[in-house]
């Protein structure tokens, strides 16, 4: 298949901005003294709405190979922060500055590359089967959910959280810490998500997806691994469509 030449030039653009927003971030970081977990959600909201921006001014023929290629993309750009290479540039090692909290090194970069390869199998996944049966628009809710919800749990629970619970990682022993106020952003995102594309839903899908999804997501935020709830709110919200648009 042949790929629009346009989603190149997308691309370019897309890892340009995102890069100068990785740097100003770094350095708010190095000079600043701002928190990690803010700038990692700048970064987080930048890759969630960027392309989503992008893809209404540079418009090319959008397919699920170039969304496929697309999430390739910005997974692969992730190993230029690995060790050796961001050793040798100090653009890069601001860069990750905003990226790597103290409390997660040296897992940093390995538990951003591999829940951005599961996030992607999964919405991958999900997209294939929800456009198989012209439902396409439904794969929004759990992108939705966590671009916001998750996106705002962490800033928020870092400002506000006072009601916390212990979260576990993959590949260490160490236990993380959540809260409650933070995890109700997930909650309100998938009321609001689920809201917003109803009418994808008949009447009584409307009110099985408005009862399961929200909460389910967010015990799924809650329980995942931390920095690993991506896969995990894509999954469970993914399921659960699938259940009710075939089920009820």
């Amino acid at each position: 298949m042949e790929i629009d030449t346009l989603f190149y030039f997308n691309q370019v653009v897309l890892l340009s901005i995102l890069f100068s927003i990785y740097y100003v971030s770094g350095q708010l970081v190095r000079r600043k003294g701002i928190k990690v977990n803010y700038t990692r959600k700048i970064n987080h909201f930048a890759i969630f709405f960027l392309p989503i921006i992008l893809a209404l001014l540079v418009v090319y023929d959008q397919s699920p190979v170039t969304r496929a290629l697309g999430l390739v993309i910005a997974i692969c750009v992730l190993f230029i922060f690995i060790q050796p290479i961001r050793e040798r540039s100090e653009i890069i090692r601001i860069m990750f500055l905003s990226f790597d909290r103290p409390e997660d090194r040296p897992h940093t970069l390995r538990w951003l590359i591999t829940q951005y390869l599961a996030a992607a199998i999964v919405i991958i996944l999900l997209f294939i089967y929800f456009t198989s049966v012209n439902l396409g628009a439904l794969v929004l809710i759990p992108l939705l959910i966590n671009g916001l919800g998750d996106g705002l749990a962490e800033p928020v629970g870092v400002r506000f959280g006072r009601i916390k619970y212990h979260a576990r990682a993959l590949f260490s022993d160490k236990i993380y810490q959540r809260s409650i106020e933070g995890s109700l952003c997930v909650f309100v995102a998938g009321i609001l998500s689920i809201i917003a594309l109803g009418y994808e839903f008949t009447p009584p899908q409307f009110i099985a997806a408005l009862v399961t999804i929200p909460l389910a997501t967010t015990l799924a935020e809650a329980f995942s691994p931390h920095t690993w709830d991506s896969p995990f709110i894509f999954g469970v919200a993914g399921v659960l469509l699938i259940g009710i648009v075939n089920l009820v």
